[in-house]
């Protein structure tokens, strides 16, 4: 799989055209409502809570690598950069692969932040790179911690860590809760398709907003990373009311098209009538008050590669997707 995803790449797994991005501003942050959300790129989503800033999985970088000049290339630029980003309350962090985990963006955040909450282990990458040990909480799973009105929980998912082939899964990975005086907001990180999705439901739903991974998957690593099936089925799991796909649009990480991630949970939600929430990069978001947004990705590449994606094997078999159903 390696070799293939090097030396042998299939058209259309890069966008076409340019890809929008809406510029956003210091002076427009700050006069954004409460439950506002942009989307920066890939999982690195901003949200203003209680008045203040919070940041999930920061990547700025150019490419999702550990080299400066190898490794996937960004699709588009960041909406806002570091510089231009208002002080932020606590960066939330899923786990250290480098498409979550930037060094030098952690490096120029670390005094614009006054937290970084992380899974077990990561603080200590972090404090690596210049982080003060003071201003790091590390979680287990189904631990939480309290910040200026905002309970952050942290959640099981089913993935790996580990930023290179010699430290493999000496870090935590996790999922993460967010609640906002009774708003709950679902951040997922990278997660295989499993029933901590349901248990999580159970014990923290219905969640008024899910952040689910939508893309960079391959029928070869079912157990790491969701098919859109899935995807859908998780955010049923979870009692979500509003689904805002990430982990797409932004890095070429996988073999498939890269407008098949959003083709495919587009089509699940007209079929099954999900609430699904695709804003482009940069735009603001209402999380008190969404609505499905516009398919952005067609008008970058209305070709896109997604109908010859269906005959070469990308896509696993509906045998292997798990039924999408409604929850009472």
């Amino acid at each position: 799989m390696f070799w293939k995803f090097m030396v042998n790449k299939p058209p259309h797994t890069r966008p076409q055209g340019r890809i929008p991005v809406d510029r956003m501003t210091r002076s427009g942050l700050r006069a954004a409502p409460d439950r506002t959300l942009w989307r920066l790129g890939h999982s690195t989503v901003l949200m203003k809570l209680q008045g203040a800033f919070w940041l999930t999985d920061p990547v700025f970088a150019k490419r999702a690598s550990p080299l400066w000049f190898a490794g996937p290339k960004r699709f588009h630029a960041a909406p806002i950069s570091i510089k231009e980003l208002p002080p932020i309350k606590a960066v939330i962090l899923s786990h250290d692969h480098y498409d979550h985990l930037d060094r030098r963006a952690i490096r120029k955040l670390a005094r614009k932040v006054e937290w970084f909450i992380a899974p077990r282990g990561v603080g200590e990458i972090l404090e690596r790179w210049g982080v003060d040990p003071a201003k790091i909480r590390e979680l287990e799973w189904w631990q939480q911690t309290g910040i200026d009105g905002v309970r952050l929980t942290a959640t099981p998912a089913q993935h790996f860590s580990g930023r290179s082939l010699w430290n493999r899964n000496q870090t935590l990975w996790a999922s993460w809760v967010i609640e906002d005086a009774g708003f709950r907001i679902f951040y997922g990180g990278d997660s295989g398709y499993f029933d901590g999705f349901m248990r999580i439901g159970e014990k923290y739903g219905p969640f008024d907003v899910a952040l689910v991974e939508n893309g960079a998957y391959n029928v070869n690593w079912p157990v790491v990373h969701m098919q859109p099936e899935e995807t859908a089925q998780a955010h049923l799991d979870l009692r979500g009311r509003w689904l805002l796909p990430i982990h797409n649009g932004t890095f070429d990480l996988a073999q498939h098209a890269w407008t098949e991630p959003m083709e495919r949970i587009q089509g699940l939600a007209e079929r099954d009538g999900l609430n699904v929430c695709t804003p482009r990069f940069g735009e603001a978001v209402r999380l008190d008050a969404m609505t499905r947004g516009v398919c952005w990705w067609r008008a970058v590449d209305p070709d896109g590669g997604f109908a010859e994606a269906r005959s070469n094997g990308e896509i696993a078999p509906q045998s292997q997707r798990p039924a999408v159903e409604e929850v009472n």
